[in-house]
Parts: structure tokens; sequence; C-alpha cells
């Protein structure tokens, strides 16, 4: 009886000893996953690609509380994964991708007819999304994220490019999606009918990779 008190005894604390196991899809869910969140991990490679959120316009304004400016209802990016760790971490991604379709783009400012095209230069940026749905875009060292506006205006074509250091966004799992806010751009190049700032606001939604909505953990 003793002994088999013992084993009983030494057998309980072995248990005891012994870490519990974690479910391998608990532990392993990655920053960026499809389907759902805590779903299907998104692989490094894999190009990610949203348009314009239906019913939404990406604008460029000459202020953050105004309405002059320049306003386009079709947009895409694209951006393919570089690394995607556990989560809590942070995602980052290479944007190699960022259009306007010129004929979706109108202008209010006073002066100007039209709008020629709007150009994302300098591309890739890099793009870190965090747990906490914190987006942040950057260009290569020494670079700039610039875009080049061309207008139609009275006294002919213009050209008006405005650079930033940085954009700051949020995603969002409510619908997968990704939003800029009031993002300031300086002018850096154009005529006097090119405001000295822009503000960039944009929300892009689904995004997707392969068809799959894409989510933050």
């Amino acid at each position: 009886m003793r002994t088999r008190t013992l084993v009983t005894l030494v057998g309980a604390v072995a248990a005891l000893s012994i870490p519990a196991a974690v479910p391998a899809s608990a532990a392993d869910t990655p920053v960026l996953t499809t389907g759902s969140a805590g779903g299907t991990a998104v692989a490094v490679g894999d190009v990610l690609t949203a348009p314009l959120a239906a019913g939404t316009n990406a604008t460029l304004y000459s202020s953050s509380t105004g309405t002059s400016g320049v306003t386009c209802s079709s947009s895409t990016f694209t951006a393919s994964v570089t690394d995607n760790p556990a989560a809590p971490g942070t995602a980052t991604e290479s944007v190699s991708g960022q259009s306007f379709d010129s004929s979706s783009c109108t202008s209010n400012v006073l002066g100007v007819t039209g709008v020629t095209s709007i150009t994302v230069d300098n591309l890739p940026y890099t793009t870190t999304v965090s747990s906490d749905g914190t987006l942040t875009v950057t260009p290569a060292s020494g670079s700039a994220i610039q875009t080049t506006v061309k207008l139609k205006t009275l006294l002919g074509s213009i050209t008006c490019v405005y650079q930033a250091a940085s954009l700051t966004g949020t995603a969002s799992n409510d619908d997968s999606s990704i939003a800029f806010t009031n993002q300031q751009f300086t002018r850096t190049s154009g005529s006097s009918l090119c405001f000295s700032s822009g503000f960039f606001t944009a929300k892009y939604a689904p995004v997707t990779d392969n068809g799959a909505s894409v989510y933050v953990n």
C-alpha cells in the first residue's frame, strides 16, 4: 500500500511538472490570415490586392478640412507579403503598385478642367502591419513617397509633384480594409495652380489574397 501511494505521488508530481500543451493553431497564428481572424496563414510571397471600398473615393485635398482638390472613384493597390510572423507582431509587405483610373478622377480647383493622370512614383514602398491594426508605409532609404498629378488647365497641361516622408493608416477586420485619413503631402514642384499641400484620404476594401479576405491578428 505504501509503495502504491508513493508511485501515485511521484506520478502526480511528474504530471504537474509537464507544461500544459498549447494547441498548435493558437500558438502558430500569424499576423495575417485569410478567411477569418485566426484563419489560414498568408504565405510569404503571396500578393495582396484591394480596390477602393464600395461607394468611397480617394481624395487629395488642399487642406485637411476642405473639399478643394482631386477626387477619384477608382483606385487599386498591390503588395506582396515579405514577412508574416506569429501574432502579436508586425507583418511586412512590399507595395509594388498603386494605380488611379484617371477617367474616374475630377478636380474642382479653380482653373483646372480635368485630370490627365495620377502616378505613384519611387515604388516599391515598405508597409508594416501590426497586430493592433497600425499600418505604416515608408519609402526606400534616401527616397520619398511621391505622387505625380498631371492636370488639364485653361492655360494648358501642368504637372504637380507631391512628397511625404511616410504614411500612417489603420487596418480593420470589420471589412478587411485599410484606411488613410488626411495624410499630408508637400508640393515639391509645379505651378501656382498646384496647391502647396495635399491631404490624402482613401479606404481600400476588401484586401484579398487570391480572392480570400485578409485579416489582422
